[in-house]
């Protein structure tokens, strides 16, 4: 589904950027993925698939 219009991002994408890019945010996870908010319409929506995927995220070891 997509959650952004102006962005074209996908929940699958967002989610996507919380488990394997280790975003904690929707702002960080727009950003990972190329742009910030435009209109914000979407933010809260965004905000409610990061909260609900951060149990997922994948830990990344620092090198």
């Amino acid at each position: 589904m997509y959650v952004c219009v102006c962005n074209g991002y996908t929940d699958g994408e967002i989610r996507n950027a919380v488990r394997e890019g280790g975003v904690s945010t929707a702002e960080e996870a727009f950003l990972s993925l190329g742009n910030g908010f435009c209109c914000g319409t979407c933010k809260d929506c965004a905000s409610d698939l990061v909260a609900a995927e951060l149990p997922n995220r994948r830990i990344l070891a620092a090198e």
